[in-house]
């Protein structure tokens, strides 16, 4: 008979303490949300609550330089940066006569090739003939593989005259009339 229960043991629940134990659980948790959902509410109209503490983290105010470097690593745009370091510095590349006379235009990071116009055709024959010791002198500052090719555009052509004797939707003097 000891595994028996005794029948004051059968209809016995859960006693009046215990009861009172899981209410003032369930009321300090209700609690608890409310007030972290005030909280939050407080935070958010003082600018997002985020402080920043006593040790360093990604939070902290930081160098204009170090942010920008950061802004380039992440972004991935390494390649295009130097490039645009190259072009700001070409008279020390290139040296001061030809810098006079050639600029660099853009640079098509797709097919590594770096486009320089020049306003004669002797200064841009005189640049593809420096072409390969430029594109090796390129990669030495940029990197290996950065700079393929140079290619060099010569003077524009006369711009187009449009006079009162044109005929409309021609192209002009290479127009070969059908």
């Amino acid at each position: 008979m000891s595994g028996e229960k005794k029948p004051s043991e059968k209809n016995a629940g859960p006693s009046g303490v215990d009861l009172a134990r899981v209410a003032l659980r369930a009321a300090k948790e209700q609690a608890r949300a409310r007030g972290d959902a005030a909280r939050q509410k407080k935070q958010a109209r003082r600018g997002g609550g985020l402080r920043s503490g006593a040790r360093a983290d990604g939070r902290d105010p930081m160098a204009l330089g170090s942010a920008i470097n950061r802004l380039i690593t992440e972004r991935g745009w390494e390649t295009p940066a130097a490039v645009g370091g190259v072009m700001g510095r070409w008279p020390q590349i290139v040296g001061e006569d030809l810098a006079k006379h050639c600029v660099p235009q853009r640079y098509d990071e797709d097919e590594r090739v770096l486009v320089v116009a020049c306003d004669s055709t002797a200064w841009a024959t005189q640049l593809r003939l420096l072409a390969p010791a430029l594109v090796a002198r390129l990669n030495e500052d940029l990197g290996h593989g950065t700079v393929r090719l140079i290619k060099v555009l010569g003077p524009g052509g006369p711009a187009r005259r449009y006079g009162p004797l044109r005929a409309p939707g021609s192209t002009g003097p290479g127009d070969t009339y059908g």
